[in-house]
């Protein structure tokens, strides 16, 4: 991190009060960036704040609901009053609700999709013409998906979906970003067992009884969860210019768990 190779470069991270979010953020200031932060959570995006600002960063933050159109447009227009650009889209805001297919709600189903596939969308929707206002340099925007967006989870059939539409919305943009030739790269994330907040949440709409991540990452082929630092890692290897040639890629980092 010493490096700061992403010094001068503006990222917004999505879901930032907490986990990935909040790992990722922390990540991409101490590597040089300043931090345009977001999450419904306001308490914990406060937090995530001080953290940064106590590290000596640069960060901003804001409410917001991933789901809300007319707050991605608010926001987008805001992000560039404050620092003039955006160079790094992190779209990580997500929820997860497990439980059998015939069980599970309507209601549930589509509190899903609209954040972790509809916020997505609104993500790219409306950052995507800031982004290329940095042509020829474009920027990076890195979508949260999943393991299950690649393979299959008993009664997470839900969740699996919306991962699965963002892993191939994430390369379908890809595609059009490089037609278009605007500088912008579009890639993917997808954790494997990570031991944060997520787990024990899960649990809620389906038995009541939440999820050791520590429990289900004994699972995996290395016999132990990922932390949300493995995945920012990752996730600001993909916002930097090391990975200047990786477009619609979906980059795994799961203990050896699709391995299998």
């Amino acid at each position: 991190m010493s490096d700061q190779r992403l010094a001068g470069k503006v990222a917004w991270v999505t879901g930032a009060g907490s986990g990935i979010g909040r790992a990722t953020a922390l990540r991409l200031a101490a590597e040089g960036a300043s931090l345009f932060i977001t999450d419904v959570d306001a308490p914990g995006g406060r937090a995530t704040a001080d953290l940064i600002e106590a590290a000596g960063g640069t960060v901003q933050f804001r409410g917001q609901d991933v789901t809300e159109e007319d707050r991605w447009a608010e926001l987008a227009t805001k992000v560039v009053t404050l620092f003039g650009r955006l160079d790094i889209l992190v779209n990580n805001a997500g929820i997860g609700l497990r439980g059998s297919i015939t069980e599970m709600t309507l209601e549930d189903w589509n509190r899903q999709l609209a954040i972790n596939v509809t916020g997505v969308f609104l993500g790219i929707k409306h950052c995507l013409p800031v982004l290329r206002a940095n042509t020829p340099s474009g920027g990076s925007i890195i979508n949260l998906s999943s393991i299950v967006g690649h393979v299959g989870a008993g009664n997470m059939a839900a969740y699996s979906a919306t991962k699965g539409a963002v892993t191939l919305l994430t390369k379908s943009v890809a595609l059009e970003c490089a037609a278009a030739r605007d500088g912008v790269r579009v890639n993917s994330v997808h954790p494997g067992i990570i031991d944060s907040a997520f787990w024990p949440k899960l649990g809620a709409g389906a038995d009541g009884n939440g999820i050791s991540g520590q429990a289900v990452g004994q699972m995996a082929p290395v016999g132990h969860p990922g932390t949300p630092e493995d995945i920012a890692a990752a996730i600001a290897f993909l916002a930097s210019d090391d990975a200047r040639y990786m477009v619609g890629s979906g980059l795994v980092i799961d203990g050896g768990w699709t391995a299998q």
